[in-house]
C-alpha cells in the first residue's frame, strides 16, 4: 500500500540496505550495495546513487508525506466532503511515523560522527 509516501515494503528495504552497509567490511567499496536493478541486469553499466542524494530524496519524501498530511487535515477542517476522517488520521501517523524514522537516522549519524571523531589515529 502507497498513498503518496514510503511504502512497508520500501522501508524494509531500505532498512536492510542500512544494516548491510553497517556490517560489510572496511575494505569494500560502495560496490557491495547494488540496487535490486543493477542485481538483475547486470550487463548495463552501473550508475552509483551518492550517500547525500539518497539522503535527499529520503527527506523530500518524509517533507512531501508531512505536506500532504498537512494538506488533507486543512480540506478536512474546511468541509472538503472527498476526505475523510480515517484518511486524514491515516495520512498524519504516516507522516509521523517517517519523521521519527527520520530523526531515528540522524541520531545514529551523528553517533557514529562522534565515535569516529574520538578515534585514536
Amino acid at each position: 500500500m502507497n498513498a503518496g509516501g514510503i511504502d512497508a515494503q520500501r522501508i524494509s528495504s531500505m532498512l536492510a540496505q542500512l544494516r548491510a552497509a553497517a556490517q560489510k567490511p572496511e575494505g569494500l567499496g560502495s560496490a557491495a550495495i547494488a540496487s535490486p536493478v543493477q542485481k538483475t541486469n547486470a550487463a548495463a553499466p552501473t550508475s552509483q546513487v551518492s550517500f547525500s542524494d539518497a539522503l535527499k530524496a529520503s527527506l523530500d519524501q518524509v517533507n512531501n508525506m508531512q505536506l500532504q498530511s498537512e494538506k488533507l487535515g486543512q480540506d478536512f477542517a474546511m468541509g472538503n466532503d472527498n476526505v475523510s476522517l480515517s484518511d486524514v488520521m491515516i495520512s498524519g501517523q504516516k507522516a509521523n511515523i517517517a519523521f521519527q524514522a527520520t530523526v531515528q537516522v540522524r541520531n545514529k549519524l551523528v553517533t557514529a560522527y562522534q565515535e569516529m571523531m574520538n578515534m585514536q589515529v
